[in-house]
């Protein structure tokens, strides 16, 4: 687990490496190196979902701990269907995850 401390508390991700080894390796060193720290949720859309890991803000940077882009890792075990689930963010194109999450 990652647990990532916010102005409004604690947020504790359960991070599923069997199923996105990368994914999970990116967030995890990210955090570790301090890279999310200071850096705020640029999208909030109030009872559905919070994006953050963009250090410009702006919602078009970051980068991944692999130096550029990497692959999407989805998997029929895991599936969006409920509050908590915690995803790499691309920027609108397959395979494009950095350090942005949701």
């Amino acid at each position: 687990n990652v647990v990532m401390e916010t102005s409004l508390g604690e947020i504790v991700f359960e991070l599923y490496w069997d199923h996105a080894p990368k994914s999970c390796h990116n967030f995890y060193e990210l955090c570790v190196r301090g890279y999310y720290n200071d850096v705020g949720f640029h999208r909030i859309v109030k009872g559905f979902i919070i994006q953050g890991g963009d250090p410009t803000g702006t919602g078009r940077g970051g980068e991944s701990v692999y130096g550029k882009k990497f692959a999407d890792e989805i998997t029929r075990e895991l599936k969006h269907v409920g509050a908590g689930i915690l995803c790499m963010a691309n920027s609108g194109a397959p395979n494009t995850n950095g350090s942005q999450f949701f």
